[in-house]
């Protein structure tokens, strides 16, 4: 089959989605279908055009294997109307990138934002193809709550253009469990009409290792136990809670907690290090997919924390997996179906959300006992070795595909006779 992927975010960009799509992109590429891609200039997280790209409308590239198409976008950060001009530039100038790939089978488009199922739509009609719609993120449902925009009309104009998303798409992809269940409950998706491809891992990429003791001298922490958070730096991570714990830790010297990443809410992040005075966090930029792994290594315990937003529920933090896959304890501040993930493979700790307190203590009892970490640590890689490898993973959402794909075939074969 030929997959054309439409989304806003794509390597080198980093960062969750991007680096899913990637994944999921070789993946089928692997397995012998064709995959073209139609995305923005890379600009993300930082709201500005990447060096090596800048005044550029359009580009064609070749990444591991699989087409580019590249068009320009308003680049922008965080919310507000630059962010809006963000979404609708490329919503406008995909259409370009769109009309420069084959004809596929199949349009799959990244959502959020939402808008991008629109010129999926002009184009799957252009061509006589239908497109599949992935949910992410439910929006409207993280704007309302992230209280990113109020009731009015451009809020009743989402809601509106979301049902008509839902409603013209051949298939809905979810990537959790809670996704799934929203869309079947909440959003009156059809089942017949539900997919499901969650987040996975390169099992290969991402494996235990010995800890790179070149890197912690070139970033200065030798000597540092570190909790490293390896991900993008988002207002939803309630990353505050996290520096406050880092405050109640400052009496253990030896204890660093390292960023590693970028995101809207780094540069408020930076600046309440600064006030509370921390000399235990780091930010460093986020690096090349393939060096990752490096500094996976350097951690003696992964991070990831949602804040207790009811959205959040149905979240699962796509940095979880490379961290389970390394062999490395998780501590997850949240609720919802992250924590039961954490839960169900004892692969951590799971602590209550916005808890500063006990996130420090989950730090401390994990560092204080070196051979139940280690036992936590195999366990979460024997979990994704089982359930979430890209392999699998893929090859599951393919079969189902096909076999829906038969199912409507015959159905309208039925119908029409």
């Amino acid at each position: 089959m030929r997959f054309l992927i439409l989304t806003q975010f794509y390597a080198p960009e980093i960062g969750a989605s991007q680096t899913r799509l990637h994944s999921v992109a070789t993946e089928l590429l692997r397995m012998g279908h064709e995959v073209e891609i139609v995305t923005g200039l890379p600009n993300y997280p930082v709201g500005e055009i990447l060096s090596g790209y800048e005044r550029c409308f359009y580009r064609r590239e070749v990444r591991d294997g699989v087409i580019v198409h590249r068009v320009w976008l308003y680049p922008a950060l965080g919310s507000g109307i630059k962010r809006i001009l963000n979404y609708t530039s490329f919503t406008l100038t995909s259409l370009f990138g769109l009309l420069r790939a084959e004809k596929p089978d199949y349009i799959f488009v990244e959502s959020p934002p939402l808008t991008l199922s629109v010129p999926a739509y002009i184009a799957g009609a252009f061509w006589g193809v239908p497109f599949i719609f992935n949910v992410s993120d439910l929006w409207p449902d993280a704007i309302i709550d992230g209280r990113f925009l109020k009731n009015g009309f451009l809020l009743r104009c989402l809601t509106a253009l979301e049902r008509w998303s839902y409603r013209e798409a051949a298939y809905v992809n979810a990537v959790t469990e809670g996704i799934r269940q929203s869309l079947l409950t909440r959003k009156s998706v059809p089942a017949g009409k539900i997919l499901f491809l969650p987040n996975g891992v390169d099992t290969i990429r991402f494996q235990p290792r010995p800890s790179d003791a070149s890197l912690k001298k070139q970033l200065g922490l030798e000597g540092k136990r570190i909790i490293l958070w390896p991900g993008t730096l988002g207002y939803h991570s309630a990353i505050e809670s996290v520096l406050q714990s880092a405050k109640l830790l400052e009496g253990q010297p030896e204890i660093h907690f390292l960023f590693l990443g970028d995101g809207s809410a780094r540069a408020g992040l930076e600046r309440l290090r600064d006030q509370m005075g921390l000399r235990n966090v780091t930010f460093h930029n986020p690096v090349p997919l393939e060096q990752v792994p490096l500094y996976i290594s350097i951690g003696e315990i992964g991070l990831a924390s949602l804040s207790c937003l009811p959205l959040w529920e149905a979240t699962r933090p796509a940095k979880l997996f490379p961290i389970l896959a390394s062999g490395k304890p998780v501590i997850f501040a949240g609720v919802g179906e992250a924590a039961r993930l954490v839960r169900q493979a004892g692969a951590g700790l799971v602590v209550p959300p916005e808890n500063p307190r006990a996130l420090a203590d989950a730090v401390m009892e994990l560092l204080g006992s070196p051979e139940a970490s280690e036992e936590l640590g195999r366990n979460g890689r024997r979990f994704v070795e089982s359930h979430f490898q890209w392999s699998q993973l893929v090859g599951s959402w393919v079969a189902r595909l096909e076999q829906l794909h038969v199912e409507a075939a015959l159905t309208s074969g039925v119908t029409g006779s």
